[in-house]
């Protein structure tokens, strides 16, 4: 495995494999990887020949009184871990590489930017399609892969994509959850013991939600109070939001019909820790 900073290295590696006629697959991440992030690595070296993954923290998606800082940062370790499973190119770049001077073009994905996270995180949306729009120009690559977990960033992604006509396919990846279900993200770490154990509530919600539609349930409205309650009843438990949406394009829902691709979307915080999980499922 290949290490690069810089935006000119990146492409001349890049260059030579496409030269090689090999297909180009692409994982951006913000780094601390953890199994979801590895499993990405896996489906993009069963559809790609040549792999990049980008580690990088992006600034322009941290609101003021978020966690930019106090992200969880170990280039040594996640440099460890993109070479066991596989990665050919790794893409480490600084703040000052991807940003030197002030950045007066940003792009911003509306509506489906806008409900669920978009509500309490200003800007964060326009900061995800602003990085990933540089990163799709300077990776160019043919195959792209995102997690199901963030549900919202890769409705986000795809509309960005569709819109500007951006010829790279974007490959959405289910979730990975730890034996207990919780959903495995870079912030798990900051969990006390208790709020580690309390956050499996979220996952316990979503099959609640399973059986709820399963047994016939099309009331948008029940189903959100159903998993509010559940939830709520976790005492460290401080709900954000619970909501039923259409997907992708994240319109409320309320009276849900056979052949609906719904979103179950939950964000709830667990002390400083803020934690998001979802259900994408078609009514049957």
């Amino acid at each position: 495995m290949n290490q690069v900073e810089t935006i000119v290295d990146l492409r001349s590696f890049v260059r030579q494999a496409r030269r090689a006629g090999k297909r180009i697959g692409f994982v951006p991440t913000m780094g601390y990887l953890h199994d979801g992030h590895l499993k990405l690595v896996e489906a993009a070296r069963q559809q790609c020949d040549f792999v990049v993954m980008s580690i990088f923290v992006n600034p322009l998606q941290f609101g003021p009184n978020e966690d930019f800082n106090r992200y969880p940062r170990d280039i040594e370790r996640d440099r460890k871990h993109a070479e066991a499973v596989g990665v050919d190119l790794l893409f480490t770049p600084s703040v000052e590489e991807m940003y030197p001077h002030e950045v007066l073009t940003t792009v911003s994905v509306a509506h489906v930017s806008q409900p669920l996270c978009g509500r309490t995180r200003p800007g964060h949306f326009d900061g995800v399609a602003t990085v990933v729009s540089k990163l799709f120009q300077i990776v160019q690559p043919d195959a792209a892969f995102f997690g199901q977990k963030d549900a919202q960033q890769l409705a986000v992604i795809q509309q960005l994509v569709k819109d500007l006509s951006i010829p790279v396919d974007i490959v959405p990846c289910p979730t990975v959850r730890e034996p207990d279900g919780l959903a495995m993200s870079s912030r798990n770490v900051y969990l006390t013991e208790e709020e580690r154990s309390q956050a499996t509530v979220l996952y316990r919600s979503l099959q609640q939600a399973e059986q709820l539609l399963a047994a016939g349930e099309r009331q948008a409205a029940v189903i959100q109070d159903q998993l509010t309650r559940t939830i709520a009843a976790e005492s460290l438990a401080q709900i954000e939001y619970v909501e039923v949406m259409h997907y992708p394009h994240l319109k409320e829902a309320t009276e849900l019909v056979v052949g609906d691709q719904i979103l179950i979307a939950l964000a709830v915080r667990f002390g400083r820790t803020r934690l998001i999980d979802n259900l994408i499922t078609t009514v049957k």
